[in-house]
């Protein structure tokens, strides 16, 4: 069965060097790679192996979700083994390339594609002590050669169902995997129950990681006098992470003018050909966010924010949020809107995010179908000032409850590995 999965790996990486040819982003992956033992061995320090305080703590995430999934653990690391030389790895350049330069590791890479050879190879450079995957990414050769050598490796804010290739009949191939991990720190009991059920007996109910990192998010003061100049007394709707299947809804909302209310939209890509795209289908007057600072005496109604690393704190001058990717492969991150207090709009593909289908239950989140749909519950929610206060209350106390996994999981640390 490796040999399947073997051939199935090279056949993705023949697809994304053809892709390079044509599409940045393949690009970038591919570029990102290359040469990459001859970077590792002229970046990386002799490693101090008699040295227990000077271990080295390798943190892998697919992308920059999983990196704001990982960034309380990474925080603790620093706080709690301050001499560890923190190693952070990424699969999706949509991580690497925004988070190459952390403060919270000491040497960033992308992780090579999985392989018999390549994941040697690079175990044997870096030397890890302790291993840490974010929620997603479960590769059979990098678990294989950690578990022969022994080194503890962890999954953190997993989450599991029952549909999933690992518990078909036909999948123990992909359950040694999971068998691999020294422990697996799950989202919710239902995991933990799957895992239970499949000899899966190493596993800890953690929570989610993101809840700790939202919650020190919106702890902080947020200070953008231009966005605080856009909203002035309207109401705004901050749209998150949009792609052009979410804008399909949104634009004709924008359009047909929603009184009092303003818009700010944060692409989930800045792609000059999208943007443009979105800012020609706005009828109401719109500006890119890095031409309006120019001149804030500009009417504006829609303001299109053409960099990245400004949503979450966006959030804060929000009151009401729509978070794209749920016409797509699924929702971005809507835990930052809720945990503002914001009633939360999304797509139908929602199924895979607990928090979506928690907070939908708790009547403080909405999936949408149709732009007629979104028009039609916005409208009915703005006309009633107790249901906004009572989802902001709800949102916010969910938040609050669900706080903590990051303490779990170094709680189960300091046990196991001072």
């Amino acid at each position: 069965m490796w040999i399947l999965y073997f051939f199935g790996i090279k056949i993705y990486e023949a697809l994304i060097h053809g892709a390079a040819f044509f599409h940045p982003k393949a690009k970038i992956w591919v570029e990102g790679r290359k040469d990459w033992r001859t970077t590792i061995q002229s970046t990386l320090p002799t490693k101090n192996t008699t040295s227990k305080t000077q271990r080295r703590i390798w943190v892998h995430c697919a992308s920059l979700g999983e990196f704001e999934q990982g960034r309380p653990l990474l925080q603790e690391f620093r706080k709690e083994y301050p001499e560890s030389l923190i190693i952070l790895t990424f699969f999706s350049p949509s991580g690497y390339e925004i988070r190459k330069n952390t403060s919270l590791a000491d040497l960033v890479f992308y992780l090579p594609l999985d392989g018999p050879k390549r994941s040697v190879d690079f175990i044997n450079l870096i030397q890890p002590d302790l291993v840490f995957f974010i929620k997603y990414e479960f590769w059979y050769f990098y678990g294989k050669e950690l578990a022969k050598k022994k080194i503890p490796f962890y999954c953190v804010s997993a989450i599991f169902r029952p549909g999933q290739i690992f518990f078909r009949p036909w999948g123990e191939f992909f359950r040694k995997i999971l068998l691999r991990y020294t422990h697996l720190f799950v989202q919710d009991q239902q995991s933990l129950d799957i895992l239970y059920r499949n000899r899966v007996a190493r596993v800890t109910v953690s929570g989610d990681t993101r809840f700790d990192t939202v919650y020190d998010t919106i702890a902080k003061n947020v200070n953008l006098p231009e966005i605080k100049q856009f909203c002035g007394s309207s109401k705004i709707m901050v749209c998150g992470s949009t792609w052009p299947a979410d804008n399909a809804l949104l634009v004709p909302l924008i359009n047909s003018g929603i009184e009092g209310m303003k818009f700010i939209i944060a692409p989930h890509e800045i792609n000059a050909h999208q943007l443009a795209q979105l800012k020609g289908d706005l009828q109401k007057k719109s500006s890119y966010y890095s031409e309006w600072i120019k001149d804030m005496s500009m009417p504006v109604d829609v303001l299109i924010i053409d960099n990245v690393g400004m949503l979450s704190q966006l959030y804060s001058f929000g009151d009401f949020a729509y978070i794209g990717g749920g016409f797509g492969a699924g929702i971005h991150n809507i835990l930052e809107a809720s945990g503002f207090g914001l009633p939360v709009f999304f797509g139908p593909k929602h199924q895979k995010f607990l928090e979506a289908k928690e907070l939908i239950a708790l009547n403080a989140a909405f999936s949408v179908n149709t732009k007629e749909e979104l028009d039609r519950i916005l409208r009915s929610i703005m006309n009633q000032p107790s249901m906004i206060q009572k989802i902001s209350e709800t949102s916010k106390q969910y938040l609050n409850s669900r706080k903590g996994a990051t303490n779990i999981v170094m709680n189960y640390l300091k046990i196991n590995h001072n």
